[in-house]
């Protein structure tokens, strides 16, 4: 009763402000036919059955498409059936967010998909003593499924490191897939000594990943169809000819996060010859949105600086306060202000009482 009045009369009131469900199985399909639900971005599912799961992503009428235009965070809880599901033959999980969980949820749940013949992985994992490698993904997944004719994978395991020795280079890492013939294999493995952190990335390739994170200057290249979401990092500068990689590599790429504290190397040579010939504008034609939170001013002006990147209309902007006024000259700078008039949404860090120079520089932005 109370879920029928709630269907019938209050979503169809407040469906288009809704940013974030949290369902359980006995009310999921009741919810999600009521309405469409346009601004919806989060989605929790608690206590769901396979067949409820199997469901939700295959029936168009259910989800109208939300999984693959929508959705950005996706949390999923499935009851406590323990059980095998042999009939199970394509499977596909991803995740932008890092999994500290790894050994005890998804590799248990794999367990179960024995007899998969498609097996898409997607994953960030925080792993403790070795990085996952070839040698990890034939002993705890190929090894248990012998119906498995594709595997498509990105894997980005996160190691904190302090006084370790010997650890794994991207050659040893690579040696790991010699067993691999059949498919192209990228590996390599970044070494942040400030953060005290290891990164070793494999994937296949071409690849299907929706998502590419902790990019640093060893990124290999490539071209990725299919990421709309890309993270850099590094603790050595990203050059201008850097940033041409990345958008050669992810055309249509639609977030674009960064961290990096590290000056540019080529900025003082550019400021006192003062000369753009040589420098291409660098055009993020699918970008709606850009965080630059944790960055040095350089590259605040990388993004701002009109001869240096065009910007699309209507992106949202997140970025420290002090770090924008800087940049932008206390909003005055003409070199900046085209790039800011394209932006619809400012979110500044922290919270602060602006300007009205600041409402002025960026028009038609919503600002918080």
């Amino acid at each position: 009763m109370i879920l029928d009045r709630f269907c019938l009369q209050i979503l169809p009131e407040i469906h288009h402000n809704i940013k974030w469900l949290d369902l359980e199985s006995s009310s999921m399909k009741h919810v999600l036919r009521t309405a469409h639900y346009p601004n919806l971005r989060s989605l929790g599912l608690y206590n769901i059955h396979e067949e409820s799961i199997q469901c939700l992503f295959t029936d168009e009428a259910l989800s109208s498409g939300m999984f693959k235009n929508q959705i950005t965070t996706l949390l999923i809880t499935i009851d406590n059936n323990k059980k095998d599901l042999p009939n199970l033959k394509c499977f596909s999980l991803s995740c932008n967010g890092e999994s500290y969980n790894y050994n005890e949820t998804i590799l248990p749940l794999l367990d179960r998909m024995f007899n998969l013949e498609e097996l898409g992985l997607y994953l960030a994992v925080n792993v403790n003593g070795t990085f996952i490698d070839g040698n990890h993904l034939k002993r705890n997944i190929i090894d248990y499924m012998p119906r498995l004719n594709q595997f498509s994978f990105y894997l980005r395991s996160v190691m904190h490191i302090r006084n370790q020795v010997n650890l794994p280079s991207t050659e040893d890492i690579k040696r790991t897939f010699i067993d691999f013939s059949d498919h192209e294999i990228i590996s390599y493995v970044d070494y942040f000594r400030e953060a005290e952190q290891g990164r070793c990335h494999i994937y296949s390739y071409p690849s299907f990943m929706p998502y590419y994170g902790g990019i640093s200057n060893n990124f290999p290249g490539g071209l990725f169809k299919y990421v709309r979401a890309v993270s850099l990092y590094d603790e050595q500068p990203f050059d201008h000819e850097f940033f041409l990689r990345i958008v050669q590599s992810f055309p249509l790429m639609e977030k674009l996060a960064l961290t990096n504290k590290k000056p540019q190397n080529w900025k003082q040579s550019y400021s006192s010859n003062n000369n753009n010939e040589n420098l291409s504008v660098i055009e993020y034609s699918c970008l709606n949105e850009l965080v630059i939170i944790d960055v040095h001013d350089d590259y605040i002006e990388e993004f701002l600086i009109d001869t240096k990147t065009y910007l699309p209309k209507n992106v949202f902007l997140s970025i420290k306060y002090a770090s924008l006024k800087r940049v932008t000259h206390n909003f005055a700078r003409d070199a900046t202000r085209i790039n800011c008039v394209k932006i619809n949404e400012l979110e500044l860090f922290p919270e602060t009482r602006y300007s009205t120079s600041l409402q002025e520089y960026f028009p038609y932005a919503k600002i918080y």
